[in-house]
């Protein structure tokens, strides 16, 4: 047989014996229909609400109280939802005594690093008003804030504690709602972490409106959030990757594809091994660039400043565009670090990692920005430090890393020993969104075949490419 042939035989027999596929897929499902447009639900029309309420308001919660009026259960449903109560259910960890929640409100980061002492600016995205210390009453449903997700007046802004900046219309906005929309959740999505484009990676301002060059799904197909990140009773599927320990309430590519849906056979196969994102999410922060590394240790500085390099708040960072992602095992179950968990300060400390390796069946390679900073820790307890950098005494005022130590240290309920120092740090964030027209989804040499490919064989598992290696089946 002429080499050539030989080559392309040899290809072909591997790439039937491994695995990659078109969406991020959900281990052990079985296929839906080969119609996809049948999970799409048709988007509701506007009610009218001009002459349903009068006014005039004067507070936001007086406007869910009207709303509540109609719509008695709806209060009641969004508080028991993560986007009400921040936090998980409680589920045990190896080293605590006691079952652990893990949420927004206790959880460490390496952007703004947490809330605890740091309520006012970080609950101005809550779905609630007045959320401004330890004590608020997640009890009262006249701090639901019906109109974070419902307003489409385009005027509507939360600011901090969550509570309508000043010069908002209320009635206006009590007026206007409607069904959410991409502004509606990106008003707080594409802005974590402190600015537009900063955390995901894969969510930013450039979704509002974008082109399918941007997103194939909301460009080509006029997609809005909750086409995928389907609704009920107020409760909405899908789990940030960065606090959510399971896989429970996630939305998967097969929720609408079919596992076969390629008419090449040899791509189907890659099902098994391989998330639809890692072939058609190839690149993040396609239109904005995101930050990619923080240096909180050179904060404070009376150094030039630029949003995208320095600032005295906030340090040092580094911003990148259409990055390519970095590939690891993912069976949609996370680890995560606690607030008191011991830290190697030498080493690199994982925030959060994907759970699953080459043996684990459910897992999948899947697509990640990760995102790496230097942050405060307790150099004698060796944990990482919660911080207080808003407020009177914050860092963010005085620039004392000792005092917004203490403070944060005391609000979070840890010991400080007065010794502080900076350590490396790890996050990782899936990269699902941004979705490539499927011209411009990777190709077989994008990973396979000589030359600098995308995945790193030897870091995911196996002895190499499988192309000459073999498959996962170790």
């Amino acid at each position: 047989m002429p080499r050539k042939k030989s080559t392309y035989f040899l290809i072909a027999l591997v790439l039937a014996s491994i695995a990659l596929p078109v969406w991020l897929l959900r281990p052990g499902d079985s296929s839906p229909s080969d119609d996809p447009w049948s999970y799409v639900k048709a988007h509701k029309n506007k009610t009218d609400h001009t002459h349903l309420l009068k006014g005039p308001f004067s507070s936001g919660s007086e406007v869910t109280l009207a709303c509540l009026e109609c719509h008695p259960n709806a209060a009641r449903d969004i508080m028991k939802t993560s986007h009400w109560t921040w936090e998980s259910q409680p589920f045990r960890v190896a080293n605590r005594p006691e079952p652990v929640r893990l949420g927004k409100k206790n959880a460490i980061n390496n952007f703004c690093i947490g809330i605890q002492s740091n309520w006012p600016p970080c609950t101005a995205c809550h779905a609630g008003y007045g959320w401004s210390d330890a004590d608020f009453d997640f009890s009262n449903q006249e701090l639901v804030d019906c109109l974070v997700c419902h307003d489409r007046s385009g005027q509507y802004i939360k600011g901090d504690s969550g509570l309508p900046e000043k010069g908002v219309d209320l009635l206006a906005s009590a007026r206007s709602v409607g069904n959410p929309t991409r502004e509606n959740c990106g008003g707080c999505h594409f802005r974590g972490g402190g600015g537009d484009a900063v955390k995901h990676g894969d969510l930013d301002g450039s979704l509002y409106f974008p082109s399918e060059e941007i997103d194939a799904h909301m460009g080509r197909h006029q997609f809005i959030c909750t086409d995928c990140h389907k609704t009920s009773e107020h409760d909405i599927r899908g789990r940030a990757f960065c606090i959510s320990q399971t896989d429970t309430g996630q939305v998967h590519c097969t929720d609408c594809h079919t596992e076969t849906l390629h008419q090449d056979e040899r791509i189907n196969r890659h099902v098994a091994s391989v998330g639809c994102p890692t072939c058609h999410v190839p690149y993040g922060a396609v239109k904005e660039g995101t930050k990619t590394h923080w240096d909180w240790s050179q904060a404070g500085q009376d150094l030039p400043e630029d949003e995208h390099e320095y600032l005295k708040i906030k340090g040092r960072f580094t911003w990148e565009k259409n990055i390519i992602p970095e590939y690891r095992w993912y069976n949609c179950t996370s680890e995560h670090y606690l607030l008191g968990d011991r830290i190697d300060p030498n080493g690199i400390t994982d925030l959060n990692h994907p759970n699953g390796d080459i043996r684990d069946p459910k897992a999948r390679i899947m697509p990640f920005k990760i995102h790496r900073a230097r942050q405060i820790y307790d150099a004698k307890f060796n944990y990482l430090i919660q911080p207080n950098t808003a407020g009177p005494d914050g860092f963010w005022s005085k620039f004392d890393w000792d005092t917004a130590a203490r403070i944060g240290s005391e609000a979070a309920g840890m010991a400080y020993s007065g010794q502080y120092g900076f350590a490396d740090t790890e996050m990782y964030w899936t990269l699902t969104h941004m979705v490539a027209t499927k011209d411009k989804a990777l190709q077989c040499s994008s990973c396979h075949g000589e030359g600098e490919k995308r995945l790193d064989w030897i870091q995911l598992g196996y002895p190499g490419d499988p192309l000459t290696y073999g498959s996962r089946k170790l």
